[in-house]
């Protein structure tokens, strides 16, 4: 049951990163919807520019998986998950800054798309 539970927990994070980086589309079809995107892309930024700072979901996750027995993780669940695809060979500094960029192309884009949203607004 654990184990079942801490996959939830993981599908949720991946579903919350892709609404990070995707739900400003999703704005733009459905206007209301930024009501639920905003919050979630200032509550990323606040995690991804504060060092050492976890999503509750990460520890939720790890404690759920070693409740299950199986093998945990440390860190965070993007450079546990994802690391090893985006940042292979790199230092934890290096994982930082790529982080931190790809997090700002993302506001970027977002905030792109919200100028083109108050525009079709108008």
């Amino acid at each position: 049951m654990y184990s079942f539970l801490a996959d939830i927990v993981m599908l949720l994070h991946f579903s919350f990163i892709l609404l990070v980086v995707f739900g400003g589309l999703l704005a733009l079809r459905w206007q209301r919807f930024a009501v639920v995107h905003l919050p979630a892309v200032l509550w990323a930024l606040f995690l991804e520019l504060k060092p050492g700072t976890l999503c509750p979901l990460t520890p939720l996750e790890q404690m759920l998986r070693h409740r299950a027995g199986e093998p945990s993780y440390t860190g965070g669940f993007i450079g546990h998950y994802l690391g090893p695809i985006i940042y292979p060979n790199m230092t934890i500094q290096d994982q930082y800054f790529i982080a931190v960029a790809l997090f700002l192309f993302t506001l970027v884009i977002n905030c792109g798309v919200y100028k083109q949203w108050r525009a079709y607004r108008r």
